[in-house]
């Protein structure tokens, strides 16, 4: 069984058991989060699509880690003008850890 969530602007397939890193959520490590955003269900042959969501589903999940991604560096040049200009990124996660999937 596994479900299409919808967080953070993006759209992931979950399944129970499954670790996954979305976009940062409030809350600390263990706190359980529930995902309401459930585009899809499917359980073998029983897909259950939503028009955009399917109503009363929702995905349990438990924080696992909350942190930084590797840096990266975003560089910006104009040539023949001396200008250059170097910043760094670290974009923050959440990593959730998926306990059962309600439909």
């Amino acid at each position: 069984m596994y479900a299409i969530i919808r967080t953070g602007g993006k759209q992931y397939q979950v399944a129970a058991g499954e670790q996954v890193r979305v976009e940062k959520l409030a809350g600390n490590v263990g706190d359980t989060v529930e995902l309401e955003d459930v585009l899809m269900v499917a359980d073998g042959d029983d897909i259950v699509v939503g028009r955009p969501v399917i109503e009363g589903a929702k995905v349990v999940a438990t924080i696992a880690e909350q942190g930084k991604d590797k840096k990266i560096r975003v560089f910006k040049k104009k040539r023949r003008k001396g200008y250059r200009l170097t910043r760094g990124h670290r974009q923050t996660f959440t990593a959730l850890k998926i306990a059962e999937i309600n439909r």
